[in-house]
Parts: structure tokens; C-alpha cells; sequence
């Protein structure tokens, strides 16, 4: 019973309404409620990329805010990311087929000797929400794991983890090899995780070292607009 009068009350708030009310589930974690909403902003002939942004993407921006600033804790974003996702479902197929644009794609695994995956998990999940496309592939990754997958998704951006200070050294191995096969200029490299910090991702020759799962999605997204920036230059500059 409970269920069907939530149905009717998400139905009887008009857009603006209902897109807050998305915020607000997004933030509580509620999958069931943001699987219904998105169905009735399509029934609504919302555009997929328009739900996607105004409602699920600024969503999870505000729960990345709040997971910055220590008011939200990882099991509650992990719940909020699961929401996410009942929508994503919904979504990616209709998004593929109007061709919508995408923010960018990225490549992202422990390293070798690490097991560890909470905090990946969570840069996927934030990447997710905030419209990425994300590939993960898992735990305890060699060399060779990380540039077949890149030869295969040709990612923006490769996201390395590593909770061990014993495992952090690998991350050079997989940057040093980027620069053997002369690819390392086509592509952002982020690390994280506990032990590591800014000088340490310097010292490597990593792009960027990100603290949590918002700070890659900050960093993400700024490096996305300098790369689509200085692409449409070119392309004037040879126009």
C-alpha cells in the first residue's frame, strides 16, 4: 500500500517539483523512488540527456559536495550512487541512441598487489553520476591489464588506486610504460588513494592526485573543458 500512494504523490508534483523532490531521494539514497521519477519525467517527453543532468548529475553534486565536506560519510554515498544507478539503467539505453554528449570516458583499476576497492568504487560511482563513462577494471592490475584496456576503450582519463604503500610504486610502472608506447601525452593520469599525496603522484608523472571521489570528479571535469577547450582552438586555428 505504502508503495502505491509514493507512486501517486511523485506524479502529482509538477517538473520543477519533482526534479527537487529527485534531489532530495538522490541524497537519501531511495533507488525504488528514482526509478520511478525518471520514468515519469520520460512519460513527461523529457529529453534522457535533460533528466540526466538536471535531475540525477546535479543530484549527485550536491551529495558530492556534502561527501567533501564530511556532512555525508562513504555508506551513505555508496546508497546515493546506488540510486544513481536504478536511474543510469533507465537512461543509458536511451542516451545511446539520441547520441548525447558525454562528458568523457575513464579507465579505472587498482594496482597490481592491491585489493582494495571501496574508494575506486566510489571515484566510478561519482564519475557515473556526473555523467562520465566509466570502465572499471578491478583489483590487483599489471601493466599489461591497464594498456589493453586502454588500447580497447581509448579513455581521456586512467584513474590508478592503491591503499598499500608498498603497491603506490607500481603506478610509475604503468605511467612509464604509457610513455614507452608514446601514448602518455593522449591521456590524463589521476591517482589516489590513503597513503599517497600530491609530491607522490609529482614525483611519478601523474596529471593529478585526488584525495576523494569529489575532488576526481572536480578535476575531471576541469580537465575535460581545458582538453574540449584547446580541441575547438585547433580546430579554428585550422578552419
Amino acid at each position: 500500500m505504502g508503495e502505491q500512494e509514493n507512486d501517486l504523490d511523485l506524479a502529482t508534483l509538477n517538473d520543477d517539483e519533482l526534479v527537487q523532490q529527485m534531489h532530495d531521494d538522490l541524497y537519501d539514497g531511495l533507488a525504488e523512488e528514482i526509478d520511478t521519477a525518471v520514468r515519469i519525467l520520460l512519460d513527461r517527453e523529457w529529453q534522457p540527456y535533460d533528466i540526466l543532468t538536471k535531475a540525477l548529475v546535479e543530484g549527485m553534486r550536491i551529495v558530492g559536495v556534502d561527501f567533501r565536506d564530511g556532512i555525508l560519510f562513504v555508506p551513505e554515498v555508496l546508497m546515493s550512487a546506488n540510486s544513481m544507478k536504478a536511474g543510469m539503467k533507465i537512461l543509458k539505453p536511451l542516451l545511446a541512441e539520441t547520441g548525447a554528449p558525454k562528458m568523457g570516458k575513464m579507465l579505472i583499476g587498482t594496482v597490481k598487489g592491491d585489493i582494495h576497492d571501496i574508494g575506486k568504487n566510489l571515484v566510478a560511482m561519482m564519475m557515473e553520476g556526473a555523467g562520465f563513462d566509466v570502465v572499471d577494471i578491478g583489483i590487483n592490475n599489471p601493466v599489461e591489464k591497464y594498456l589493453e584496456a586502454i588500447e580497447e576503450h581509448q579513455p581521456d582519463i586512467l584513474g590508478m588506486s592503491a591503499l598499500l604503500t608498498t603497491t603506490m610504486p607500481y603506478m610509475k610502472v604503468v605511467i612509464d610504460a604509457l610513455v614507452e608506447k608514446g601514448i602518455r601525452s593522449d591521456i590524463e593520469v589521476f591517482v589516489g588513494g590513503a597513503p599517497l599525496n600530491e609530491a607522490f603522484a609529482e614525483s611519478i608523472g601523474a596529471d593529478a592526485y585526488c584525495r576523494d571521489a569529489a575532488m576526481a570528479v572536480e578535476t575531471a571535469k576541469e580537465m575535460m573543458s581545458r582538453r574540449q577547450g584547446s580541441a575547438s582552438a585547433a580546430m579554428a586555428g585550422s578552419g
